[in-house]
C-alpha cells in the first residue's frame, strides 16, 4: 500500500533519506547476526493477562513463526494491502504480528485494549479491515463477543481470529514462493496507528517502512542506543510511544525486546534486573513514582544506559535525581503519531535542567544538528505567517522523511492539516528560544488564557508535579466572567497527605513562576483520567468541572 506521491518518494530517495531496505529486511539481517540469542521476552504476568505461560523466543524461532503465520494469513485469504486490526496486550504475539502481517503483504492497524465497540466500528469502517485478531477475555471483557456485535455493520470484516487460533498459525509449513509474491517495498505502509481520539473520532496515521526507519535513526542516535541493546516496552504497543520509541529502535538495533503490561513497578524492576535491561521509556509521572517509592534507595538501575521520557514536560528534579542516584542521563522526546519528532539528549543539551524544556530545533533554516536530517519546520501565527523572533509563540509546522503523507481515508482532515508545500500543522504551540532551540508550550486547545496572559497547562503541571504531597496532577482552564479563564487543578494526593489550594499557590511562588500561573481552584480526586497511552483526558475533566460549577 503506497500512499506517498511519486514526487515525495523521488525527493527523499534522491536525498538519501529513503532507501530500498524494509524493516523486514533489517530483522532478517539480525536473525543472521544474533543466532541462538534471545529475541523477545514475555511479561512475567502473561498468564494473568491472557491465560498463557510466558515465553522466551530466539531470533530463529521468531523468524520461523513470522513466516509461518504470514503463510497461514495468505491461506485464509488475506491479500496484498489488506488491513488487519489487532487488539492485544503487550505479549510476544502482538509484537510478532507487526512482522507477520507485513510479511503477508498486509497492513497492521493496532488498537488499544481499552478501546471498545465505538472505536472498533469506526476503525473497521474507515480501513475496510478484513480481519480482527484479539483474545476472547482480558480483564473480564470479552473482545470476541464485542466484534461479533460490531461485525454486521462492517461487511468487509470477514475473519475473526482468537488469540488461541493466532498462536496455532505459528505451526505448519512456510510457503516462501507465495510470500515473495507479496513482499512489501520500503515505501509500503507498515502500520496504521491511531491518534488517541479524546475529543473526536481517532485519526489513522499511515507510516511506511521508510518513515519508521528515518524516525528510528534519529531517536536511536540521540538516545545513544547501542547495537544489541536490551530494551523494555512498558507502554501499550499500539502507537508512537511504544512502537516508535522502543519497538522500532529494537528492529533497527537488534538485541532483545522485553515486554511488560500493564505498568507495575515491582514487576518492571524485577524484569530490569533479571534481563539486564539497557533502555526503557518512563513518562514523567513514572519517573516521579520511582524516585518517591518507599524502597527507592534499594534499587539498582545501573544496567540502564538510556531512559527516555515524553508525553508531557518533565521536571528538572527528576532528571537531576536519576543522574545523581544512578548516573542515568534521561533523553527528552517530543513527537506524535503523525511522525513529527524532536529529541534532546546529553550531546544536544548537556545541561540537565535545560534538557527538560530545550529541544533542538530540527529543520530550522540555517540550523545545524547531527540528527533530524531532512526535517523542515517552522513556527507560525494564527494566519500561518512564519515567526522568527526569540520569545515568539506559535504553532509548529513540520515535514520530513519521518512524517505521514496523509490521514488514512480522511481527505477532509488531511486538507486542513497539511498545506500545499507538504507541511503538517501539528496543533502544538512552541516558543522560540535562543541558539536554535525550541520549547514546547502547550496544545493550542490546552492553553489557558487568563486576562490576556497565555498560560501553559503543562507548565503548571510540571511545576506542581514536584510538590512532595502530590502523586498526580492535571491543570485545565476554568471559565471566569472577569478574567476569561483561570487555572483549575485536579490533584491526586500521595497516601495519607492532604493538599490545599494555598499550599499549591505558595509552591508556584517559591519556584519563581509568574503570579498569574497560580491555580485558583482545586479538585481532589482519586485518579486522573488518562487514555491508553497515558495522556490526560482533559475533556472529561472539563465536563466534570462544568457540572460542579453549575450546581
Amino acid at each position: 500500500m503506497i500512499l506517498d506521491t511519486a514526487e515525495r518518494i523521488k525527493y527523499y530517495t534522491e536525498t538519501g533519506l529513503w532507501g530500498e531496505e524494509t524493516l523486514l529486511d533489517i530483522f532478517r539481517r539480525h536473525v543472521g547476526n544474533y543466532k541462538g540469542k534471545v529475541c523477545m521476552v514475555d511479561p512475567l504476568n502473561k498468564e494473568e493477562l491472557v491465560g498463557l505461560k510466558p515465553d522466551r523466543l530466539s531470533y530463529e524461532e521468531l523468524d520461523r513463526i513470522v513466516d509461518t503465520v504470514a503463510t497461514n494469513l495468505i491461506e485464509k485469504g488475506i491479500q496484498k494491502d489488506d488491513i488487519i486490526i489487532v487488539q492485544l496486550p503487550n505479549i510476544w504475539e502482538l509484537a510478532m504480528a507487526y512482522l507477520a502481517i507485513a510479511r503477508a503483504g498486509a497492513v497492521i492497524s493496532p488498537m488499544a485494549v481499552q478501546w471498545r465497540s465505538r472505536e472498533l466500528e469506526y476503525i473497521a469502517k474507515t480501513t475496510n479491515a478484513k480481519m480482527y485478531i484479539s483474545t476472547d477475555n482480558f480483564r473480564g471483557f470479552n473482545y470476541l463477543k464485542m466484534v461479533e456485535e460490531v461485525r454486521p455493520k462492517c461487511p468487509n470484516l470477514r475473519h475473526i481470529v482468537s488469540l488461541k487460533e493466532f498462536k496455532e498459525m505459528a505451526g505448519g509449513k512456510i510457503d516462501e514462493a507465495r510470500l515473495q509474491k507479496v513482499k512489501p517495498s520500503a515505501n509500503d505502509v507498515f502500520t496504521i496507528c491511531w491518534t488517541s481520539g479524546t475529543e473526536a473520532d481517532p485519526k489513522g496515521c499511515p507510516l511506511t517502512h521508510n518513515n519508521w526507519i528515518a524516525h528510528g535513526k534519529n531517536l536511536a542516535g540521540v538516545s545513544q542506543i547501542k547495537e544489541g541493546a536490551i530494551q523494555m516496552c512498558n507502554a501499550p504497543l499500539v502507537n508512537m510511544s511504544a512502537i516508535g520509541v522502543v519497538y522500532n529502535t529494537w528492529l533497527l538495533r537488534g538485541g532483545t525486546f522485553v515486554l511488560h503490561h500493564p505498568f507495575d513497578w515491582d514487576l518492571a524492576y524485577k524484569q530490569i534486573v533479571e534481563e539486564k535491561v539497557n533502555t526503557v521509556l518512563l513518562v514523567p509521572a513514572l519517573l516521579h513514582m520511582i524516585l518517591r517509592h518507599p524502597r527507592t534507595n534499594e534499587y539498582d538501575l545501573r544496567s540502564l544506559s538510556a531512559v527516555t521520557t515524553g508525553s508531557t514536560r518533565p521536571s528538572p528534579w527528576s532528571f537531576l535525581e536519576f543522574k545523581k542516584r544512578w548516573g542515568i542521563e534521561i533523553v527528552n522526546l517530543c513527537g506524535g503519531n503523525e511522525g513529527a519528532l524532536f529529541c534532546a539528549g546529553p550531546k544536544e543539551v548537556p545541561d540537565l535542567e535545560k534538557r527538560t524544556d530545550h529541544l533542538p530545533w530540527w529543520g530550522k533554516k540555517g540550523g545545524s544538528w547531527e540528527y533530524g536530517k531532512g526535517v523542515e519546520s517552522k513556527i507560525v501565527d494564527e494566519n500561518r505567517k512564519e515567526l522568527t523572533e526569540v520569545g515568539a509563540i506559535g504553532e509548529l509546522a513540520y515535514k520530513g522523511p519521518n512524517m505521514i503523507p496523509c490521514y488514512f481515508n480522511r481527505p477532509d482532515i488531511t486538507e486542513h492539516s497539511f498545506d500545499k508545500e507538504g507541511f503538517y500543522y501539528t496543533g502544538d504551540l512552541f516558543q522560540i528560544l535562543e541558539d536554535n532551540f525550541l520549547q514546547f508550550f502547550d496544545r493550542k486547545k490546552d492553553m489557558i488564557i487568563r486576562g490576556g496572559f497565555n498560560i501553559s497547562a503543562q507548565e503548571v503541571e510540571s511545576i506542581l508535579q514536584d510538590h512532595p504531597k502530590i502523586a498526580d496532577i492535571a491543570a485545565i482552564a476554568m471559565p471566569d466572567v472577569i478574567m476569561g479563564e483561570k487555572i483549575c487543578v485536579y490533584v491526586v494526593p500521595r497516601k495519607d497527605q492532604k493538599v490545599t489550594l494555598e499550599e499549591l499557590s505558595s509552591f508556584i511562588a517559591e519556584k519563581g513562576a509568574a503570579t498569574y500561573k497560580r491555580p485558583e481552584r482545586l479538585e481532589i480526586v482519586d485518579v486522573i483520567p488518562r487514555n491508553p497511552v497515558g495522556k490526560i483526558l482533559k475533556t472529561k475533566l472539563r465536563e466534570d468541572l462544568a457540572i460542579k460549577m453549575n450546581k
